[in-house]
């Protein structure tokens, strides 16, 4: 399940891996920089799918703990959960934005 704090901390951490985009220039940079953001972001949520599923791999062969398997998926699970609600933010927005008169 998402908390606050866990959202708190996944914008952080994008903001920081985006290099402070408000600082840059508008524009085409800014686009950049917020789709860099996103694929970095999804990038991570694959690694902790594929370290998960090694964890699963490493435990089924014996050589790794459960708890070290349960925080893999629960890891993974997370990251997931923060993207799909970034993805659903960013419907809502676009649906708002279509709504609006012209």
């Amino acid at each position: 399940m998402i908390t606050a704090l866990s959202v708190a901390k996944a914008y952080a951490a994008a903001q920081q891996g985006a290099g402070g985009m408000g600082s840059d220039a508008a524009g085409a940079a800014g686009g950049a920089n917020f789709g860099a953001m996103v694929r970095n972001v999804v990038d991570e949520a694959i690694g902790a799918s594929k370290s998960a599923e090694q964890q699963i791999v490493a435990h089924a062969q014996g050589k790794a703990q459960l708890i070290d398997v349960a925080t893999a998926v629960s890891a993974a699970e997370t990251s997931l959960e923060a993207v799909m609600a970034v993805r659903d933010q960013v419907i809502s927005a676009y649906q708002e934005i279509m709504r609006m008169p012209i």
